[in-house]
């Protein structure tokens, strides 16, 4: 019957590090005939598990360790006698040579030399040679810091990344907060004094690694990929082209000729400033450069673009136009007092961002506008010669979710080979008002049934509307209300305004 000895294993507190450590503890307890009875791992922690091995053993007082050590005398003498026959002190023949080496290694394979396990308790007993697990201990064979914290660390929930807490490690690994922190100042961190502290970042293996402190004084060692620049910026250098080349490739010169204006770049010479005239002079030359309004007649013009365009200071345009009364409004004012130099009104207004605009309009501009407003049907052939524009534009008109149709009116005037402002002239003649902001309140214009509008998007797009109108013309060319299908009999038509 085979006598056992048995042996408690297990992991420590914290675990094995990798898989890879405790396959090669299981298999140093192979090699010594070890057998794992029991084997039961931790339930958040896979690498960390406690356990019991045996082996059988023999006594010196027992008739097969008798037996072994008669072999191993037996073995021992015919080796002697063999070492004593190579020497030449004993000639043999080479076949009882051969049998006695095969006999001597077949009873060497069955002895197995018995284990001291006499002082397997005794904690100040000395180890005459470290074993297996002893040698993996060394730290040479241990991972690095940053490879042990990696398993351990979660997604950071704030943040790009992944962290753990130092008081998590210390748990896990069985040691203090003191000891993990003295290892982080060791691999080169810098434990900040609070949560207010500038970052120190430490890299290892192509990632950045720090450590920080949250309003609770928890320390968190955090990680995360080392980001990779793409690109730097540089200032570039101005440069300008001469006029004389300009010239040339604008007039249609071959490419060789053309080809040394791009070679030929020098730095931007300074401008010269214009002397401003003054009265009405100053109009005249600021008038060319203005553009015509998009809403109504006139023309109108930022002072810095003015400025620009003279190259001279902004300051020095608004003290120009100041001397003929034309000084900018006040913050909340609409615009400055009118004054009217030749055939037009001139004023001064500033748009949202506070930018200075001087505006022109011609001085029977409003009175045209009154007196159409008054005699709305003196001259009707005009009004339908203006309005047959939306007839001509009704069938490039879209339908839209409400029921209506609408197009945008830049399309509209590339569909009909004709420039925006053109277009958008025709539309005001006919009635229409372009709204300054997309929220306005539209105009009106009703034909053939339908009724039209502009409205302006709010990607300061302006879009042509139409749909049905909602009355029909009496006989007394007054506008009636459809009836309602509502059953209140009392209830009173809507308003055409």
């Amino acid at each position: 019957m085979p006598i056992w000895e048995y042996k408690v294993i297990t992991s420590g507190k914290g675990g094995f590090a990798t898989p890879a450590m405790l396959e090669k503890f299981l298999n140093d307890l192979g090699k010594d005939e070890w057998e794992v009875i029991d084997f039961r791992t931790a339930p958040d922690n896979a690498l960390a598990f406690n356990g019991l091995a045996r082996r059988s053993t023999q006594r010196d007082w027992l008739v097969q360790d008798a037996a072994a050590s008669a072999a191993k005398a037996e073995a021992d003498k015919l080796r002697a006698e063999f070492e004593a026959k190579f020497k030449g002190m004993a000639p043999t023949g080479a076949a009882e040579e051969s049998e006695a080496m095969e006999e001597v290694a077949e009873m060497s394979r069955e002895y197995r030399r018995p284990v001291d396990t006499s002082r397997d308790q005794d904690p100040d007993a000395d180890d005459e040679e470290p074993d297996e697990w002893e040698k993996l201990a060394e730290e040479e064979e241990l991972p690095t810091f940053f490879d042990a914290i990696k398993p351990h660390m979660r997604r950071n929930q704030r943040g790009a990344g992944q962290s753990v807490g130092v008081d998590y490690l210390a748990k896990k690994w069985g040691f203090e907060d003191a000891d993990i922190l003295g290892a982080l100042k060791e691999c080169g961190f810098v434990i900040p004094d609070d949560e207010d502290a500038p970052v120190t970042y430490v890299e290892y293996d192509g990632d950045l690694y720090w450590v920080n402190i949250n309003r609770r004084g928890e320390v968190w060692i955090n990680t995360k990929e080392k980001p990779q620049p793409k690109f730097r910026t540089v200032a570039g250098q101005p440069v300008t082209v001469e006029e004389a080349d300009k010239d040339q490739g604008r007039n249609g010169g071959s490419r060789d000729e053309q080809k040394p204006a791009k070679d030929k770049p020098k730095p931007a010479a300074p401008a010269e400033p214009v002397a401003l005239p003054e009265g009405a002079a100053l109009i005249e030359l600021l008038q060319p450069k203005m553009r015509r309004n998009r809403h109504d007649v006139g023309s109108s013009g930022s002072t810095i673009f003015l400025s620009r365009a003279l190259k001279l200071p902004e300051a020095e345009l608004l003290a120009a136009l100041a001397g003929l009364g034309l000084v900018p409004p006040g913050a909340g004012e609409g615009k400055s007092a009118t004054v009217e130099l030749g055939d037009h009104s001139w004023w001064l207004n500033r748009d949202q961002r506070g930018g200075v605009w001087i505006n022109g309009q011609p001085l029977n501009a409003s009175a045209t506008e009154t007196a159409a407003t008054e005699t709305p049907a003196a001259d009707d052939a005009l009004v339908a010669e203006h309005q047959a524009i939306l007839l001509t534009l009704r069938p490039s008109l879209a339908a839209t979710r409400t029921g209506g149709v609408a197009a945008e009116t830049a399309k509209l005037a590339e569909a009909q080979e004709r420039s925006l402002d053109d277009l958008i002239a025709a539309l005001v003649a006919a009635g229409l008002k372009v709204p300054e902001k997309p929220r306005e309140k539209p105009v009106f214009v009703e034909l053939k049934g339908e009724i039209y509008w502009l409205n302006r998007k709010a990607k300061d797009e302006l879009w042509l509307n139409a749909k049905a109108s909602k009355f029909a013309d009496g006989n007394d060319g007054e506008k009636k209300p459809r009836r309602s299908r509502s059953r209140k009999s009392d209830r009173k038509p809507a308003s055409t305004e």
